[in-house]
């Protein structure tokens, strides 16, 4: 007991954490670095209470509509509370801050809006029941991506240690700096319409399932709920010719592509940067910091956070999909494809 309470010591005040400073930024950012290895847990256990695998009856079972708009509204919720309140910190208003940053807001949110409403309460057949335990771990991690990107963007700004890519201002000699934003935003585009389209193809596929076997029923049922757990593996063609879950990976490229558009965002050559204590990365983002400094721009560094933690979370889910897959409708439907990697037999 008396260990909780030292500890509780260090953690930052409430205020603190609800209107971060740097200081908090940066103890913030770096607990959310180590974020990744807890996604282990995934891979040694089949426990999952959502989707597919998502528990038939459970005293916590939260409606799947109300649930997955719930976690994935803190995202957006969060980065325009955050964007639009932290600036006057530094006596600044969001309108005053560089274009790119805004830009990232703006695509940010685009993303959430498809993912927290328009997919859940309009575009989905149905939702299956959500366990309460994932609405909080998933409310959990959208907090912790969102303020640490909102503080990114208002313009706090972390020195990591041992690199300079992130001291490169907009004046660098390097052209890269001038061209990758514009790569990332066509790939955010092209990531975004790719998850959407395969997502919706997906959904189209289970409204038709759904009818034909309510058909072959006479169910008179009415609404939703004849779509309720009716699951269909896609053919292979189109999207889904080599992997099951093309709608993840699309969205890999969406974040990607958010990376790059990150690197356009000069926290250092801003003259009211705040600025808080030196980082040490994890070494899983070294390679990418070492990127960055040869390309000589700005590491995004929550940006690139945010994309290393969302696959780790994402390729187990898409592998525990894959034996699901396997064990409802055969090798055979499968057709050899992989989960998220084209054709392979683990991922």
């Amino acid at each position: 007991m008396g260990s909780t309470i030292s500890l509780l010591k260090y953690l930052p005040p409430w205020r603190d954490l609800i209107h971060p400073t740097p200081e908090t930024y940066t103890q913030i950012l770096t607990i959310w670095q180590y974020f990744a290895p807890l996604t282990t847990i995934q891979w040694l256990t089949a426990y999952f209470p959502m989707g597919k695998t998502s528990l038939k009856s459970s005293p916590f079972n939260i409606p799947g509509r109300i649930a997955w708009s719930i976690m994935e509204l803190v995202a957006p919720i969060n980065l325009l509370y955050q964007f639009n309140t932290l600036p006057h910190k530094m006596n600044l208003t969001p309108s005053q801050l560089p274009t790119p940053n805004k830009l990232l807001a703006t695509l940010y949110v685009t993303h959430y809006i498809n993912r927290a409403i328009i997919s859940p309460l309009f575009a989905s057949p149905s939702v299956s029941p959500i366990h309460a335990l994932i609405v909080v771990c998933a409310s959990l991690f959208n907090w912790f991506n969102s303020t640490c990107l909102a503080a990114w963007l208002v313009g706090y700004h972390v020195p990591i240690s041992g690199y300079r890519a992130d001291g490169y201002g907009s004046g660098s000699s390097s052209g890269s700096h001038t061209f990758l934003p514009y790569i990332g935003i066509v790939l955010f585009i092209l990531g975004m319409a790719g998850n959407i389209v395969s997502e919706r193809t997906l959904f189209r596929l289970r409204r038709a399932e759904a009818e034909k076997v309510a058909d072959k029923k006479s169910d008179t049922t009415q609404g939703g709920s004849r779509y309720s757990k009716v699951y269909v593996i896609p053919p292979a063609k189109g999207l889904f010719r080599s992997v099951l879950y093309p709608h993840y990976v699309w969205e890999w490229v969406e974040w990607a592509g958010f990376i790059l558009v990150g690197t356009a965002v000069y926290p250092a050559a801003r003259g009211d940067v705040q600025v808080g204590r030196e980082i040490k990365l994890v070494p899983w983002l070294v390679p990418g910091a070492a990127i960055a400094e040869w390309l000589r721009v700005p590491l995004p560094l929550p940006a690139v956070i945010f994309f290393v933690n969302a696959v780790a979370t994402m390729v187990p889910q898409a592998r525990r999909g894959k034996k699901w897959y396997l064990e409802r409708f055969g090798s055979e439907k499968v057709a050899g494809r992989g989960a998220v990697v084209p054709f392979s037999s683990w991922l």
